[in-house]
């Protein structure tokens, strides 16, 4: 890949047009797999985990008998509390504080939505989660039998009697085997973080892109970091922990990492960047290295998202919701592709598989739209997000992104986005009765957000970082991709892309060059006819 100059250093352009050639090479060494230390506890020799265990609770209280600290660690990160304020923007940022693009708010959903929180019992987000020690989830995330399984809809236990599920499959879910499970604990793998953080917004893919089932046993092009057969990461391996708090933040990127390979004495506490392995000048050749002062590294190394088979939704029309066939039942709908189309429960939507991304510059800072924020409904789309940087920033880089689309609902009196109680089995909520104003009524009574009962949909957008799914190297993307005229960065500010980008001056400096060698050669060849007649002569 070629350089990308800054219009704000124009004797580069030259030397730019000269690697505009450079092909992309395999920049990164032969990666070998991760080895894991053994455990230093055999836990099937710890009696307090013979059981028997009436509840997941129960586990809990015998594992902190040991891990005196875990707990109140637990209780003090964004697992648990989720909530985070922002430094930069000052918002008050978090779960029961935001909304999305995809199941609007957790509040009033509970115990739905809290069923991937890092505990038991949290019933109503009105009020912080559970105090007790034993209403911390060891199990979520150090079960390695792969039998422990939080049910959907009881606030995070897993069921302790036999239950149907999905409802009305015929489908019977049996209660976990907790002792066998408590003495199989373990460090955690990639599919104890993907049991929640592949589903959200409500199936396998759906929300991020860059996350689903399919990076529990990727293959080698689908992640070269996370497949057996390259680094076999895990999750923690790059989201290091520290107290049991995880780094990284997708409501605080670092979207430029300045402090490099990861060492002790020169570290921020985490690998979750390119550069705190890599560092920052990771190619052999060094005008590759130079597109990274503008460039993140997903940029070019996730050329696409959602390539493990699992396609995700990058379009949802809330206002379409509610439909019923003759009959008066629910309706269920699907493309072409065998994907989802309509639900009654939840309207239509669209998806994509092999996703090329939508970039734009980011220095890392997201500023949410909030639900008191008067919104400016005369030009639609409401971005639920802005994502901050310029190519004047010197914090910003050019990142890759999922966009997500779709229609939500808002108050036409108030101008604020809205809160909506889709689920539980009262009367009162979307998926059981299918009526908007009710849901929404329902919705404020019960988060006591203001609702002036007059509502309509808005079509909003929200932007979703990529950072995972990253093939080998020799995969990325060529110089092909960006420097030609159907580039994949055109419509970006504020640099010039040889192939790509187009300036007048330097075009007609360029042209007039041409035509002077051009009349030179005439006129040199002209003279030299004159010359030799006359000596002839």
């Amino acid at each position: 890949m070629a350089k990308l100059i800054s219009i704000r250093h124009p004797r580069q352009l030259g030397m730019s047009m000269l690697v505009a050639v450079l092909m992309l090479a395999a920049t990164f060494p032969a990666q070998a797999a991760v080895e894991h230390a053994p455990p230093t506890a055999d836990h099937s020799k710890f009696r307090s985990l013979e059981g028997p265990f009436e509840t997941a609770s129960d586990v809990t209280e015998a594992c902190v008998k040991c891990h005196t600290e875990a707990a109140g660690q637990i209780k003090a990160t964004t697992h648990w509390t989720w909530l985070y304020k922002h430094a930069e923007t000052g918002q008050a940022l978090g779960k029961n504080q935001v909304i999305n693009s995809f199941c609007g708010m957790a509040i009033t959903n509970e115990p739905r939505c809290t069923s991937c929180h890092a505990g038991y019992g949290w019933n109503d987000m009105r009020q912080p989660p559970p105090e007790a020690d034993s209403a911390v989830d060891c199990l979520v995330c150090h079960d390695t039998t792969g039998d422990y399984w939080k049910f959907p809809t009881l606030a995070g236990d897993p069921t302790y009697i036999p239950r149907e599920w999905p409802k009305g499959s015929g489908k019977i879910v049996q209660p976990p085997d907790l002792p066998n499970i408590a003495q199989n604990v373990g460090a955690s793998g990639r599919a104890n973080c993907g049991s929640c953080h592949f589903y959200g917004g409500g199936g396998d893919g759906i929300k991020h892109g860059d996350l689903d089932s399919s990076l529990v046993t990727p293959d080698r092009s689908l992640d070269v970091h996370m497949s057996p057969e390259g680094g076999n990461f895990t999750c923690s391996d790059c989201h290091t922990t520290w107290g049991h708090s995880v780094s990284g933040s997708r409501y605080q990127v670092n979207a430029k990492d300045t402090l490099g390979i990861d060492v002790p004495g020169h570290t921020d506490l985490s690998r979750a960047s390119c550069e705190s392995c890599h560092g920052g000048a990771p190619h052999h050749k060094k005008k590759l290295n130079d597109h990274i002062d503008k460039l993140a590294c997903q940029t070019c190394h996730v050329p696409a998202f959602a390539r493990g088979g699992v396609p995700t939704k990058m379009w949802w029309d809330w206002s379409t919701a509610g439909k019923l066939d003759a009959e008066g039942k629910p309706v269920t709908e699907y493309d072409e592709h065998g994907h989802l189309s309509y639900l009654s429960e939840k309207g239509d939507f669209r998806y994509g598989e092999n996703v090329v991304p939508y970039y734009a510059w980011f220095n890392g800072t997201v500023e949410y739209t909030m639900i008191d924020e008067v919104l400016d409904v005369e030009n639609p789309p409401l971005e639920i997000n802005r994502i901050e940087g310029g190519p004047d920033d010197p914090d910003s880089r050019i990142w890759p992104f999922k966009l997500m689309r779709g229609k939500q609902p808002f108050d036409t009196e108030r101008k604020t986005l809205l809160a909506t109680h889709v689920f539980g089995a009262d009367d009162s909520s979307l998926w059981s009765n299918y009526d908007w104003p009710k849901a929404l009524q329902a919705a404020s009574d019960m988060s006591g957000m203001p609702f002036s009962g007059n509502f309509d949909f808005i079509e909003t957008r929200m932007y979703w970082p990529i950072t995972h799914m990253v093939p080998p190297a020799d995969q990325a993307l060529h110089c092909g991709s960006c420097h030609a005229g159907e580039s994949r960065l055109a419509g970006i500010g504020g640099i010039y892309i040889p192939g790509h980008s187009s300036n007048p001056w330097l075009d007609r400096i360029g042209w007039l060059v041409v035509a002077l060698t051009l009349a030179g050669v005439i006129i040199h060849g002209l003279l030299r006819v004159v010359f030799r007649k006359r000596k002839q002569s």
